[in-house]
């Protein structure tokens, strides 16, 4: 089962086997560019400020939840491993954090200086939430959400637009925009680079995780898929041209 967003502000469910829209969910007033699953609920982020959730399960059209906060477009959303914290960013260079049953944001960070579309959960230490800021920033920012406290910052020289965990071990995958549409692999916690990889002509805005959380894949402006096999067990730490594995090009 897959959802998209779309610019009218409906959400849409599809079932991918029988290539089938199952569902189209209202409530937003403008377009919905964040969506996030937590098992059964389905939370969407919009231009209207807005955080909608859902239980899809019913057949309700109109949103179980409706969370404020943001004063600005929502353009970054990400589940806790645990299931209980959701994580926004927004146009207003907020990140917030919110629980199961508040409707107003629990902990609120303010240090980036520009969007935070990029957040990504440890799956390793509880309650570590790193985020990326947009052009303005350029920094990934490390919280513990335990404690409500800032940890690290590295300032990586260009507009991060997503982030991912490996599964595997304690390193981080970031994707950048202007000005060198790369991605680097960092080892946390002490931040070293241990891999950049160039090919993308224009910013990686988008990025997904393997099932078995050994490659990416990253869409960029470009109009080019490309799949890195980053997180492999066999993984070098050589240039991106060593670890490309298949380029594909999209209309």
């Amino acid at each position: 089962m897959v959802r998209k967003g779309t610019h009218k502000g409906y959400v849409q469910i599809w079932d991918v086997a029988a290539t089938k829209k199952l569902n189209t969910l209202e409530g937003h007033s403008a377009r919905v560019g964040a969506l996030a699953w937590n098992t059964d609920i389905l939370s969407s982020g919009s231009r209207d400020r807005l955080i909608l959730q859902r239980d899809i399960r019913t057949p309700c059209v109109l949103p179980d939840r409706k969370l404020t906060g943001h004063r600005q477009e929502v353009c970054g959303l990400k589940w806790s491993p645990d299931h209980q914290h959701l994580a926004s960013g927004g146009n207003d260079n907020k990140l917030y954090v919110w629980n199961m049953t508040s409707t107003n944001p629990v902990q609120t960070y303010n240090e980036h200086l520009a969007a935070v579309k990029a957040i990504a959960w440890s799956p390793h230490q509880h309650g570590l939430l790193a985020s990326g800021g947009g052009t303005a920033d350029r920094c990934i920012r490390f919280w513990n959400t335990l404690t409500c406290q800032p940890l690290q910052c590295v300032d990586t020289g260009s507009q991060v637009c997503n982030l991912a965990w490996s599964k595997h071990s304690n390193e981080l995958v970031s994707t950048h925009g202007y000005s060198q549409n790369q991605i680097l692999v960092w080892k946390y916690p002490s931040l070293v680079q241990i891999a950049k990889l160039t090919g993308h002509t224009y910013r990686v805005l988008y990025l997904a995780m393997s099932p078995d959380g050994e490659a990416i894949v990253t869409g960029a402006g470009d109009e080019t898929l490309r799949f890195w096999n980053v997180f492999s067990k066999t993984r070098s730490t050589k240039e991106s041209k060593s670890v490309l594995n298949l380029f594909t090009r999209i209309r």
